[in-house]
């Protein structure tokens, strides 16, 4: 019996990557008279199509897809209530819509990188971490002081809390592990996790860079501007971005004591900021009732929307969806950056509180916020990425994963020094002329060395110029071995003639002392 080859079923999907009827093109070909030109459009098109048969074996692993909601005939979709939609989804995603009444609030919240744990801090001492998911508790500490924000560190074993005065970091179990005392009157904090550094902004105006893997300040910069509460980061780059109180944003990294750019965004001080995962949009919102998009790549608005009162928070989803928090409102917008949106995709309100931080979850199409009056979770289809990497972030990890994953991002840790705005910069070559390398350099030694940069631009004529005055003074304190040799030698000669006129003193020592030794003689 003659066995039946099995049909594969990746071909089925391969017309949905191709360029066309492949067969029909060389059919085409066979005409040319150019061996070597019809050589060449054949391997192309062998090329093509296999780059079509990988990409549809591809989508073999891919079988998830974003879903969003779909409105029918006059239906918006932000008409839909959170009680609506409980009655349409699974029992498993209902758990996922919670609301907790507390009374510590106003409340700030984290979650981890993949999305399994809840950090939650009061502004009345309440602090709480848990596993939201499953619901089990971590830890639960009242610390009777204010604080002002929490986050989480590498994994769900360390957080930090900007408290009153110092920034305080617990383990797990809730047990205090260190005291950042060089990190006075913090307001904000944030994480980056490919770097061990976190970094603090507060009252005094310092951004401030600690190492938590080995517990150094590896850069403190005054950012001039004052008081600042809004921070984040952005995840393409780790370059900071802070928000100020004359409407300005400032994009810093720990090797520049100066700000990289800056921005004037608002007429007013800023209250909110978010940027996406992408790292090319940012969204800022201020005291002067607007809400603009921002594109990185330009530093240009893109859009601008007006919201009815000022907004207290931003996020953005990891498929493009815009959270924003204003009063006791909470509105998503879905793909605000490509075009100006007319009407919100959701929208939630939560009565007689006003909201205080939106987050979304990571790989998950839920959003949290924390409100006057406690915590909320609500649904958003279509918000996260369904298709996670599991050797980035893994929602499902075991300890012993988490614990392999905590080595090796410790050994794979990139410097301080790496972190720069063009990520693209590492690994190329610097083609410009020498002249212009040349003037770089001394406009970046000025910069370094002001005072001696001011001394040597001091013009004057003739051999007594600023720059031989320099050398001269700069000489005056160089030492080396022949002048320290030279030295001793001279003080040991004038030792020498001293001790032979304590032993005689009639004897003449110098050729200056015999000739008038024998003058007087004479």
């Amino acid at each position: 019996m003659v066995e039946k080859k099995k049909k594969d079923p990746i071909l089925a999907l391969v017309p949905k990557y191709s360029r066309g009827d492949s067969n029909a093109a060389l059919e085409g070909v066979n005409g040319i008279q150019d061996k070597k030109l019809k050589g060449s459009i054949k391997r192309r098109e062998k090329q093509f199509k296999e780059a079509a048969y990988k990409a549809a074996s591809s989508e073999i692993l891919l079988t998830e897809e974003a879903g969003f909601l779909e409105a029918e005939g006059i239906e918006k979709t932000y008409q839909l209530s959170q009680r609506a939609l409980r009655k349409e989804v699974d029992i498993a995603t209902t758990h996922k819509m919670f609301s907790l009444n507390l009374k510590f609030g106003p409340y700030s919240l984290d979650y981890t990188r993949n999305g399994r744990h809840l950090l939650i801090g009061g502004r009345k001492g309440h602090v709480a971490a848990f596993d939201w998911q499953a619901g089990k508790l971590a830890c639960e500490l009242q610390l009777k002081e204010t604080i002002r924000d929490v986050k989480w560190l590498h994994n769900e074993t360390m957080f930090a809390v900007a408290q009153k005065k110092y920034v305080y970091i617990y383990d797990k179990s809730g047990m205090e592990i260190h005291c950042l005392r060089d990190h006075i009157e913090i307001n904000k904090l944030d994480f980056l996790p490919y770097h061990f550094l976190l970094t603090t902004i507060g009252n005094s105006g310092y951004l401030k860079y600690q190492d938590t893997s080995t517990g150094k300040l590896v850069a403190e910069h005054r950012t001039k501007l004052g008081k600042c509460d809004v921070m984040t980061q952005n995840p393409s780059n780790a370059i900071i971005h802070l928000g100020h109180g004359n409407g300005t944003v400032t994009l810093w990294s720990p090797n520049m004591s100066t700000p990289l750019v800056k921005m004037q965004c608002h007429r007013g001080p800023i209250t909110a900021m978010a940027i996406g995962h992408s790292g090319t949009y940012m969204a800022t919102a201020g005291l002067d009732g607007q809400l603009k998009l921002w594109d990185l790549r330009s530093y240009k608005a893109v859009q601008e929307y007006f919201t009815p009162s000022p907004a207290s928070s931003l996020s953005i989803s990891q498929r493009g969806l815009l959270a924003v928090g204003f009063g006791p409102h909470v509105s998503i917008w879905k793909d605000p950056f490509r075009t100006k949106q007319v009407s919100p995709y959701m929208n939630h309100l939560q009565p007689a509180s006003a909201v205080h931080d939106v987050e979304f979850v990571p790989f998950e199409d839920v959003l949290g916020f924390g409100h006057r009056s406690g915590i909320g979770s609500i649904i958003v289809p279509g918000s996260g990425e369904p298709n996670f990497d599991a050797l980035e972030a893994n929602p499902f990890q075991t300890k012993k994963q988490r614990q392999e994953m905590e080595v090796h991002s410790l050994l794979e840790k990139i410097q301080p020094e790496m972190i720069t705005l063009d990520v693209d910069m590492v690994g190329k070559m610097d083609k410009a002329p020498i002249q212009i390398l040349n003037k770089e350099k001394k406009e970046a030694w000025e910069a370094a060395h002001p005072e001696e940069a001011k001394e040597l631009k001091f013009k004057a004529r003739g051999k007594n110029s600023s720059s031989r005055r320099h050398l001269r003074k700069k000489a005056k304190n160089v030492i080396d071995q022949k002048k320290v040799e030279l030295l001793e030698r001279i003080e040991k000669d004038k030792k020498e003639r001293a001790k032979r006129r304590m032993g005689n003193p009639d004897e003449p020592v110098t050729a200056l002392d015999r000739f008038t030794g024998k003058r007087r003689k004479m």
